[in-house]
């Protein structure tokens, strides 16, 4: 738990999903790296996906990569909590993983986009448990012109894929009121503070702690 966060003898919480979605650029990635560095207590959801590794990227760290073939397999087997088709290549989260390590008392990180988001949002509608534990958080740049100045210094898309990219950050953005929390995202380490409050208040909820006191 981050050290803000009062421990307590007759205190406990049950664990949290937490959801974090943005446009491509918006500084999800780095978000969820610095969170887990500072948190041995939450695990991350290992998407699969259809697309090719990109440099410096590993197998079952950053995803599961698998081909078209396997990836339908596992939809028609509901082996998704969610799926989706983005920039042409298709995404999926394990249900098993997830579900398996909220069972464990784990928090799990799921950095998705926001189709991905409102289908776990439809699933939680339908299950106890998973609206309980749900938490979503929406990470966007305060300008589209910021955005494109994020992607440009990525150096990874030539100007067709980047003008793809901004159309379709422009459509995930008006999804913003559709997630619990807005991050206007500035620094990595302002970004990361303010994820850091929204968890903290979330662990604190009546519908979550559990506390006895003490003598």
């Amino acid at each position: 738990m981050s050290a803000a966060f009062p421990v307590s003898p007759g205190w406990a919480t049950t664990p949290l999903l937490i959801v974090i979605s943005a446009p491509s650029g918006g500084g999800k990635t780095t978000l969820c790296q610095q969170l887990l560095a500072r948190h041995p207590e939450m695990t991350r959801a290992v998407t699969c996906t259809t697309r090719p590794p990109r440099t410096g990227e590993i197998e079952g760290r950053d995803y599961y990569f698998i081909d078209k073939n396997e990836f339908a397999r596992r939809v028609h087997a509901r082996a998704f909590l969610e799926h989706a088709i983005v920039h042409e290549n298709s995404y999926g989260t394990p249900t098993d993983q997830v579900l398996d390590n909220l069972r464990q008392g784990q928090d799990v990180l799921l950095n998705i986009n926001v189709q991905g988001a409102a289908t776990i949002c439809a699933r939680a509608s339908a299950d106890a448990d998973l609206s309980r534990a749900l938490v979503t958080v929406f990470l966007t740049p305060a300008t589209v012109r910021e955005l494109e100045e994020r992607l440009r210094r990525r150096g990874t898309d030539g100007p067709e894929q980047l003008e793809k990219r901004l159309a379709a950050a422009r459509y995930e953005i008006e999804q913003w009121t559709k997630f619990q929390y807005l991050i206007l995202s500035t620094t990595i380490a302002e970004d990361l503070r303010r994820m850091e409050s929204i968890i903290d208040a979330e662990r604190m909820r009546q519908g979550r702690a559990k506390f006895t006191i003490g003598d």
